[in-house]
């Protein structure tokens, strides 16, 4: 089975909650006939990162403004603390990681976003190879959330739409958003245990799923274009949620094409 993991930047921030969840892939991952990639963000950190420095952080439609300062950031905190930190802690599991971009091997390529936005890249083209190599020989991919072109440029990725891309290369048989909120909430505001796409675009154009579930919710919708079978939005601070999901007990929201 192949299992695409899509793990938000909040959840990294706290050593305990990184080591937990790197725990909990780790033996997944030991299962016989998994093959697990990891793709991760780090909105937090960057965010932190830039003010530290006198940066001010823009958003235009929810996605962060990225001029060259900030690209040099991404770069440092996306491909390099972040992911060599859950790298870290994936190894200290027991895990064989190994640290990724979508730069690596082009493994995902971007086109700008838009000139408003500057380095944000909308991902085209998945070339997973490199995962497939990779998972098939016992190693663990952790992938962080930039990309590039054919002509060295180097992108900003939002990291659900990095996931879906990935997912849709890699063939993945699931993908799983671990973020911090239970699932897709209704307008009750209880939590909707499976969606169809036509049930979820209606969520989004009657604004009650905006903002960061929206683009959740969009980059599923684009994994199960792309021929992902099912997409799953789970809380993942709650302790065993990976293995929960397997198991098939309900947990957040499970979305089929």
């Amino acid at each position: 089975m192949k299992l695409l993991i899509k793990l938000g930047g909040t959840l990294l921030d706290e050593p305990e909650s990184r080591a937990r969840l790197a725990r909990e892939i780790t033996q997944t991952a030991s299962q016989p006939g998994m093959r697990i990639t990891v793709v991760h963000g780090g909105g937090k950190q960057m965010t932190r990162f830039l003010a530290e420095r006198g940066v001010e952080s823009r958003f235009v439609g929810g996605l962060r403004v990225t001029t060259p300062e900030v690209v040099d950031a991404v770069l440092k905190v996306f491909a390099g603390s972040v992911n060599h930190q859950l790298v870290a802690a994936l190894i200290a599991a027991g895990s064989d990681a190994v640290g990724l971009s979508g730069i690596d091997a082009c493994l995902t390529e971007a086109v700008q976003w838009s000139e408003e936005l500057g380095a944000v890249g909308r991902p085209v083209k998945s070339n997973a190879r490199i995962l497939d190599v990779l998972t098939s020989n016992g190693y663990l991919p952790v992938v962080a959330c930039v990309a590039g072109d054919r002509q060295g440029r180097v992108y900003n990725i939002n990291a659900d739409s990095m996931a879906a891309s990935c997912a849709s290369g890699f063939q993945a048989d699931q993908l799983i958003f671990l973020t911090d909120v239970a699932g897709v909430l209704g307008q009750d505001k209880q939590i909707i245990p499976e969606l169809t796409r036509a049930a979820s675009e209606g969520l989004i154009a009657a604004g009650i799923a905006s903002g960061g579930m929206q683009a959740k919710l969009e980059s599923a919708h684009a994994a199960l274009d792309g021929g992902v079978p099912q997409v799953r939005i789970a809380p993942g601070a709650e302790p065993g949620i990976i293995g929960r999901i397997l198991a098939g007990e309900p947990a957040g929201t499970r979305l089929i094409a």
